[in-house]
Parts: C-alpha cells; sequence; structure tokens
C-alpha cells in the first residue's frame, strides 16, 4: 500500500461540492474524481481533500490523498485519470507521499480567492466563474477595512449556521482587495477557515465598498462574534480554492493557474 498526494483542479458549477453526498444522484467532485482513480487502480479509490469546497465553488489549487496497491506511474495516474475524468476537473500532478501525510490535516496554510465583476451589467460570459455587484466598489476602502481581520481572532460573525468546527478562532497571515480594470480580486490566505468564512467576508466588505458602512465596522463585526451582525452572503461562483501549502520537506508542487482572471491582484 502506498500514498499518493494529487493536485486537481475543477469547475464547481454543476456540482454539490467537494464532498461525495449519501444520494449517489447528487454529483460531487469526490464521487467524479474517486470513479476516475478507481478505473486506473482497478481497485475502489476514497480521496481526502485539503478543502471541502462548497456548492458551486471552483479550485485551481485543491491537493487531494489516497492510498493504493496499484503500481503506475505519476504520468499514468495524470493521463489516466484525465481520461475518465468530465471536461469540469483536471488532475494536475501526482506525487508519492509518507504514510502519515494527510492532505487536510497535513496543511499549513489554505489560499482562496474571491473575484468580483464590478459592473452595473451582469456578466453573461463569466457569470459562472465571477462574483457580481451592480453598485461601484471602493477597493481601497475594502482593502483598508480587511486589514482587521490580520492575524489571530474569533471569526464567529463570519461564520455560517450549519459550520461544525469547534473553534471560530483562525489566524489569517495575507489579505488583501485590489482593482484590476472591472475585477475586484479579494486574496486572503489562513491556516484553516470557517464554513462560508470568505463569503460571509466578501458580502460585508461590499457594504464597506459602495459607502453603506463605514471601514471601521470591518472591526466591530469582528468584535461582535455575531453572524447576524455582518452582510449577506457572496454568491459562490467567485470564489476559488487556489492553493493549500504544505512543509517544505514534502516538496508538494505548488498551485500555478493559466485563468487570467484568478492572476489578478
Amino acid at each position: 500500500m502506498q500514498r499518493l498526494a494529487l493536485g486537481v483542479e475543477y469547475i464547481g458549477t454543476n456540482y454539490s461540492g467537494w464532498q461525495r453526498q449519501k444520494d449517489p444522484a447528487v454529483r460531487s467532485v469526490q464521487a467524479d474524481l474517486e470513479a476516475a482513480l478507481s478505473v486506473v487502480a482497478d481497485h475502489p479509490v476514497t480521496t481526502v481533500a485539503a478543502g471541502r469546497t462548497d456548492a458551486g465553488v471552483h479550485a485551481s489549487g485543491q491537493v487531494v490523498h489516497f492510498d493504493t496497491t496499484a503500481l503506475r506511474t505519476e504520468r499514468a495516474w495524470v493521463f489516466g485519470s484525465n481520461t475518465n475524468l468530465p471536461c469540469g476537473i483536471r488532475v494536475l500532478w501526482v506525487k508519492a507521499v509518507p504514510p502519515d501525510f494527510d492532505a487536510r490535516l497535513s496543511a499549513q496554510k489554505r489560499h482562496y480567492k474571491y473575484i468580483i465583476y464590478n459592473n452595473n451589467i451582469r456578466p453573461s460570459l463569466l457569470h459562472e466563474y465571477v462574483g457580481w455587484h451592480y453598485a461601484a466598489l471602493d477597493a481601497a476602502k475594502m482593502h483598508q477595512a480587511a486589514q482587521h481581520w490580520l492575524g489571530e481572532h474569533d471569526f464567529s460573525s463570519f461564520r455560517a449556521v450549519g459550520c461544525q468546527s469547534r473553534s471560530a478562532v483562525r489566524t489569517v497571515s495575507y489579505i488583501t482587495v485590489k482593482r484590476s480594470g472591472e475585477l475586484i480580486v479579494f486574496d486572503i490566505m489562513a491556516n484553516a477557515f470557517l464554513y462560508h468564512m470568505v463569503r460571509n467576508m466578501v458580502g460585508s466588505l461590499c457594504s464597506i465598498g459602495t459607502g453603506k458602512m463605514p471601514v471601521e465596522w470591518s472591526h466591530e463585526l469582528l468584535l461582535a462574534r455575531d453572524r447576524t451582525k455582518a452582510s449577506a452572503t457572496a454568491a459562490p461562483q467567485g470564489l476559488y480554492l487556489v492553493g493549500v501549502y504544505y512543509p517544505d520537506e514534502l516538496q508538494i508542487p505548488s498551485a500555478t493557474t493559466n485563468l487570467w482572471f484568478l492572476k489578478q491582484g
């Protein structure tokens, strides 16, 4: 038995999220990936992901691990899996890892981006790949407000009702908001995230960006530890898991993408 890690990208539009559902008729990224890997392995495969993305959320840098008795080259795993996957999911790389490696528990940081198309006309060509806000947004004020969330805090104000995490304390190591033409790019890195945490943050920042709420409100929300005080949850299609980071000695490949809008910010 050997343990393999793999990098995966996917468009989450037509999926219930990463996690396999009890009802096999409900599509999940995990179920489709496991089916493809099982064909290549010639035995049933069960996967564990670094981040269980929600329905409609995308990934360019998801990391997954699984165990197998099959002996295949890394190239065979990549191309064999992709041959059996739908076009919305792709395996980018495969790498042998130590038996105690865990894609979720071994991760030190997760990296997300949320892309907002800021125009008074709803996008058509990008409508499945970006969030949309019709009112003009002040990215500089949004960035200033977001700096209150750096460091270790209780993020209960941005925690969805269905969150199962025992603690709402998380450590945010990097957070920026930048404008690139009609795109607003919210970029955040933390040790872990709560259920809907990023989308709830984005929703509240949009209230600040439009001038509805002052910059200092972001700090007040943090101290309130009350989800009902924050703004509505941003739509899922603008959210991307763009990277997961592990100890250097594991030599897990860094996520890369050719998608132009993910290179912004």
